[in-house]
């Protein structure tokens, strides 16, 4: 078990791929934040990133937004971040969550470098549910993740960090659900106009233990609360 509790980063060049090799857990913390580093740091010279993790044991929500927000930008540098040896959990946790079809899962690394040497297209799958959702949360992270798992069930989405910008965008746009993070609720600056606010939306508050529950349990959960409060006469 000791071998799973920290998150270690092998990398290494193979042609124009870079592979890096994780081994460990990717949690919320200094776990996801040397992820991201690594992977900001490699996009300085690189732009073909491999993800290896066959080693690691867990990811929580944060972890997996995390690689969200590496594999956006790695593609806003004109790159592309790819997965290979994914273990059967973590393959679960991507189905649960929709993310399959927004990472490249490859069975090896020969069949991923290979796929980099390839110029391939993937389609859109999304079939949109017409719902708007607004999220706010102080981690970044667990945003990144929000809006990969909510588009992936069809939902619009749009998130801010900042208790003043929802509170904009509640005002010029319109919104089915508000999902707020735990100490927004507690740390409001204007707690009545913010109250206010709430009162015309409806409001779902993520638990403190949101962000490093398994993410495909935490995101299966919300997205079944999401589709009984939009039908609350289907069982």
């Amino acid at each position: 078990m000791e071998a799973f509790l920290l998150l270690t980063l092998n990398t290494r060049q193979v042609g124009n791929v870079t592979i890096v090799q994780c081994q460990g857990r990717i949690v919320a913390g200094k776990e996801s934040d040397s992820l991201r580093a690594h992977v900001a740091s490699l996009l300085e010279e690189r732009r073909s990133l491999l993800l290896h993790l066959g080693e690691v044991g867990f990811i929580d929500s944060s972890g997996l937004g995390a690689m969200v927000r590496a594999l956006a930008s790695t593609r806003q540098a004109r790159g592309d971040l790819k997965l290979c040896n994914v273990p059967e959990n973590v393959r679960k946790l991507l189905e649960m969550t929709r993310l399959t079809s927004v990472f490249d899962l490859h069975e090896s690394e020969e069949t991923a470098v290979a796929a980099f040497y390839r110029s391939t297209a993937r389609p859109e799958t999304t079939i949109a549910t017409g719902r708007s959702i607004l999220c706010l949360d102080s981690n970044i992270d667990v945003l990144a993740y929000l809006r990969e798992l909510l588009r992936g069930a069809g939902y619009e989405v749009q998130s801010t960090d900042r208790i003043s910008d929802a509170m904009l965008l509640m005002r010029v746009s319109h919104f089915d659900f508000l999902l707020v993070g735990p100490d927004k609720i507690a740390s409001s600056v204007s707690p009545q106009a913010f109250r206010n606010a709430c009162a015309k939306i409806r409001v779902i508050e993520l638990g403190p233990e949101f962000s490093t529950r398994h993410a495909g349990e935490a995101g299966a959960e919300l997205i079944a609360t999401i589709a009984a409060r939009l039908n609350p006469g289907v069982s």
